[in-house]
């Protein structure tokens, strides 16, 4: 297995959709305003999450079980901003949607900016024929309220490309959150 560059990440974007919207450089600045970047990096690409977030709560005291979900565990929030209540997560989505070849397998990281802030990106991989946007997992580890942009760099994908085809991919053995669009719950 071999790590990808920039110009592999550049030319399965443009000739293959493996990621869309795409941004074959790094942004930086918008106008006069500072981002934190996202687009194509030396080896990654950095993605931006979308301004749609499930913050977490316990107003319902809901049990949190992966098997019986209670969506009343989260609150909806859309907004440029969200804000994450101290020992608490959220949940966003990528703005790129990710059409993954059936040879790679891609890891999502954070990115250090928000890991010095104490703000965690849960590491996610991308399975062969996996596609859709990414469900992300940010975990404020502080004791304070946290600040996560929307519209922004807020986690690195790493794309590894093996030497041979694996036996089922995710498209194959109908992966549950295959084609999935916007923020996504689990599922049982």
């Amino acid at each position: 297995m071999t790590i990808k560059s920039d110009r592999w990440i550049r030319k399965m974007a443009l000739e293959h959709g493996m990621i869309e919207p795409f941004e074959p450089g790094q942004v930086r600045l918008d106008g006069d305003r500072k981002l934190i970047s996202y687009g194509t990096s030396s080896y990654g690409y950095d993605v931006r999450c979308a301004d749609e977030f499930k913050v977490f709560t316990n107003i319902y005291s809901a049990v949190v079980d992966p098997k019986a979900f209670d969506d009343r565990s989260f609150v909806d929030i859309q907004n440029d901003v969200c804000i994450i209540p101290p020992n608490s997560f959220a949940l966003a989505r990528t703005i790129e949607y990710f059409r993954i070849p059936e040879d790679v397998l891609t890891v999502c990281l954070g990115k250090s900016t928000y890991a010095r802030c104490g703000i965690i990106v849960n590491v996610t991989p991308l399975e062969p024929e996996w596609e859709g946007h990414v469900t992300l997992e940010f975990s404020n580890t502080t004791n304070l309220p946290a600040k996560i942009y929307a519209n922004e760099g807020v986690a690195q994908m790493l794309f590894f490309q093996s030497d041979e085809r694996c036996e089922v991919t995710y498209k194959d053995r109908g992966g549950k959150y295959l084609g999935q669009r916007g923020v996504t719950l689990p599922k049982a």
